[in-house]
């Protein structure tokens, strides 16, 4: 009796060649797809999505594009996945991890063709990575100590980020907007003290840094538009109770004044409520919910700012910001934390009026305000700046720079190139394979500016050949420029991220040698 099923009936499974083949072409779609997104001269997608309202992303931000894949292919997840951490865990280089990933497996493939086994190709990459990485490491600079140069680092950085972004024409403001930003943090990685709000109208250029927190609501009627050393009562609690809340109550009266008693009753609760809270010694009370009239002009009345409906996130930074926390009763007012500021006020940005705070408890706080020409501009805005300061936060830890535009591939790819010709046997067949990998992020850079990428990078090997070059390509010139002129550099955390990252991606996908898929569940007849 021959043992042919042991898996269900629409289960499938790959073996060997079959299942090798589908993963590599799936991870190298994915790179192809993505990698034309590379370099200031990278060019943007647009994901439509086909649910309501069809909405529409433009966005040049690689974990964005993969993140709004549906995708079926195993290998490809694998590498949707690293994308996202890479965007979780440094912000930048989420394109760059998945096309070195992609050209890892394009280069594997070609080994596993000449009969050299995966594991063999995995101990070489190991060995190349690592030695990737030391290459880099000797050749990082560290201006922690001078705080000039340091900041002039951070520029660098910011602008070198934001220059393969919709925000590339105007990246020096963005960028000074960006690094002003990080460093009010002083070396906290918490991006919740820097709101960004997004307001139609005006052009990019309008963009500003506003010290302090914006609220985007408007004050109350009769209220004081200007409150000065504000103490702050933060509180998600109803404040609407006119009418009676259980749901289904019925309430049978046997006259009109009493109907009235009721009303009454339910005034006066809600009086005492606003007294509780307005002994809590405010001048400012913020709530998540609504505010009907009743109170408000009891609030009014009491000189006390009443702000309603502040949505959840704005309500929570509020609450950072001002050092209070969020209170829902106030029967001990000794217990509530309340936030402090120096200044409310309301301003106008464009046509909309919003709330300002400024000088509150936590220092570091912020307000990135950006303007735009539409709503899809002002996404891909904040997406470009969110990934701009990820980088800058990471890097004012970490303060170690490289050069980029290439250079750093360059830079590996010569010392990795070196080890294969000093390793035996097989796996110098491997190191080649990864310096080759290496040289695909360059290459691509310069195909999506339209050059000539053979050229363009055997010039740059050439130069590279000779000690402590700066060489890199100036795609602007179309030419191969110097880095440390230009002024173009990184941080050496996002480039040793995206190294290992996508080494440890085509390893995992190098191992696999079948694919199984399991049987969908069938709908039972419910008849």
């Amino acid at each position: 009796m021959a043992v042919d099923k042991i898996l269900k009936d629409d289960a499938s499974e790959e073996k060997g060649e079959r299942a090798k083949m589908a993963l590599f072409v799936g991870a190298m779609a994915i790179a192809d797809l993505v990698k034309t997104t590379l370099g200031p001269k990278g060019m943007d997608k647009i994901l439509q999505s086909t649910g309501r309202g069809h909405s529409v992303t433009v966005t040049n931000d690689g974990a964005t594009i993969l993140k709004s894949l549906h995708i079926d292919n195993p290998a490809a997840k694998v590498l949707v996945d690293i994308s996202k951490v890479q965007d979780d865990e440094v912000g930048d280089g989420t394109t760059s991890v998945v096309v070195l990933a992609g050209e890892l497996l394009r280069e594997a493939e070609k080994l596993v063709a000449l009969k050299i086994h995966p594991m063999t190709i995995i101990s070489g990459y190991r060995m190349a990575a690592e030695c990737a990485r030391n290459a880099l490491l000797q050749k990082v600079m560290d201006n922690k100590e001078d705080a000039e140069k340091f900041k002039s680092d951070l520029m660098k950085i910011a602008m070198t980020t934001l220059s393969s972004k919709i925000l590339s024409q105007d990246k020096e403001h963005f960028a000074k907007l960006a690094v002003d930003a990080v460093m009010r943090l002083k070396g906290s990685t918490n991006l919740e003290a820097i709101q960004i709000i997004k307001k139609p109208g005006g052009s990019l250029k309008d963009s500003f840094l506003d010290e302090g927190f914006i609220l985007d609501k408007k004050i109350g009627i009769g209220q004081p538009k200007r409150v000065e050393n504000a103490k702050i009562l933060v509180a998600n609690t109803a404040m609407d109770t006119d009418k009676v809340k259980i749901y289904g109550a019925r309430v049978r009266v046997d006259s009109m004044s009493k109907v009235a008693e009721i009303e009454g009753a339910e005034k006066e609760k809600m009086r005492e409520k606003v007294q509780k809270i307005i002994a809590h010694g405010i001048n400012c009370f913020v709530n998540r919910q609504l505010i009907y009239n009743f109170p408000e002009e009891l609030f009014a009345d009491a000189g006390v700012l009443a702000i309603e409906h502040a949505d959840f996130e704005g309500i929570e930074r509020l609450a950072l910001v001002a050092g209070g926390e969020i209170a829902s009763t106030f029967d001990n007012p000794e217990t509530v934390k309340l936030g402090h500021c120096k200044l409310i006020e309301e301003i106008m940005i464009g046509e909309d009026k919003l709330i300002h705070f400024s000088g509150v408890e936590m220092g570091q706080a912020c307000t990135i305000v950006l303007r735009g020409a539409s709503f899809h501009v002002l996404d891909e805005a904040e997406r470009s700046l969110h990934d701009a300061l990820c980088v800058l936060s990471q890097t004012v830890n970490d303060s170690r720079v490289l050069l980029g535009g290439g250079w750093p591939e360059m830079v590996m790819a010569k010392e990795v190139d070196e080890l294969a010709r000093k390793t035996p046997g097989k796996k110098s067949h491997a190191i080649e394979a990864f310096s080759r990998a290496l040289l695909a992020i360059p290459t691509n850079i310069a195909d999506n500016a339209g050059l000539d990428s053979a050229e363009l990078i055997s010039q740059l090997r050439a130069e590279h050949h000779k000690e402590d070059s700066h060489a890199g390509l100036d795609v602007i010139l179309g030419s191969v420029g110097d880095m440390a002129e230009l002024g173009i550099s990184e941080s050496f955390k996002v480039k040793q991220a995206v190294l290992l990252s996508a080494t440890e991606a085509a390893e995992m996908i190098l191992r696999v040698d079948e694919i199984i898929t399991c049987a969908p569940r069938k709908r039972e007849d419910r008849m």
